[in-house]
């Protein structure tokens, strides 16, 4: 099968697509025949070495690249029973370090990563969902905030923006997205509230919205030091790139890194089958490109997800 690997760190060059061995599904797994896998910022760790520079992953000969597949059941393992050969599903690999991963033909992956797929979403649409609405889900669980208190997001109009504006609004959040000026239409779609442009002094503007300051931020954006000035005295504070800048105010600052949670997933899949969670797609590429896809995913400006086709 043909797959897309990592044989020396770098830039979007050192992708490669190689013919390998099918892999096969141990005791507890499942082996998906890939129809979609989303290119994310995690794949970017695993291209560049970073992963393995800050001890998320064991350095290795070889890295398969990809942690978002959608695609049907091709195979199952010893033991594994909440799966049937060709149903529709989704998963979402936490394991960085592994010789084969989502940009491939077939994928294996521990039952508990698997879910089914969202009701009436194309593979392509459902790749989209596990690492970005579980990045946004887990960076909610952090701040902990209470129905009616108010969240800013920046960057809404992204992956994990949009996602995470989404279901604030489902937990009862009054958000206040920041994004650019033409995207004030599509993050207010999405529920929130009040919008800020990019443009503005962010703290500023917010606190002129909300006197003291927000109770939260998920700083989607990575804007930082600005993004924790619009947050008010004792609230929380959550970066997505482990840089959170230094904390002020009594704020209680996060670096999230993501953890796979099947059960979850699940619950977020049937969350966008109802129709309450955006899937966007920004374009699709067959796996020759994941270089091209990698290209554009560091020259910004994406709504939606870039997602590889085998």
């Amino acid at each position: 099968m043909r797959a897309v690997v990592v044989r020396r760190y770098g830039g979007p060059e050192v992708l490669e697509v190689v013919e390998t061995a099918l892999p096969h599904p141990g005791p507890g797994e499942v082996r998906i025949k890939v129809g979609a896998a989303a290119v994310n910022f995690a794949d970017v760790l695993i291209r560049t070495g970073l992963n393995v520079q800050y001890g998320a992953a064991v350095g290795r000969a070889r890295h398969g690249v990809g942690c978002d597949v959608a695609g049907t059941v091709d195979a199952l393992g010893e033991g594994v029973d909440r799966f049937a050969v060709g149903q529709a599903v989704i998963g979402l690999q936490e394991r960085l370090d592994l010789p084969l991963g989502a940009y491939a033909e077939y994928a294996v992956l521990e039952e508990w990563a698997v879910a089914p797929a969202p009701a009436g979403a194309t593979a392509v649409e459902a790749a989209t969902l596990p690492l970005n609405a579980t990045t946004a889900d887990q960076a909610l669980d952090a701040l902990g905030l209470r129905r009616g208190q108010r969240l800013l997001v920046t960057g809404a109009a992204g992956a994990v923006g949009g996602f995470a504006t989404e279901l604030a609004r489902l937990r009862g959040l009054r958000v206040l997205a920041q994004a650019g000026a033409a995207d004030e239409p599509l993050v207010r779609s999405f529920g929130a509230e009040s919008f800020v442009d990019r443009d503005d002094d962010l703290a500023a503007r917010v606190r002129a919205l909300v006197p003291g300051g927000v109770d939260g931020v998920i700083d989607a954006a990575n804007v930082g030091t600005a993004a924790l000035d619009a947050v008010a005295h004792g609230g929380g504070y959550v970066s997505l790139l482990n840089s959170s800048p230094f904390a002020r105010r009594a704020v209680r600052t996060v670096d999230l890194a993501y953890h796979t949670d099947g059960k979850r997933l699940w619950e977020l899949s049937a969350l966008a089958g109802a129709g309450m969670l955006t899937l966007r797609v920004a374009d699709t590429l067959p796996l020759e490109r994941a270089a091209e896809a990698h290209e554009r995913l560091a020259a910004g400006g994406l709504r939606g997800r870039l997602v590889l086709v085998p």
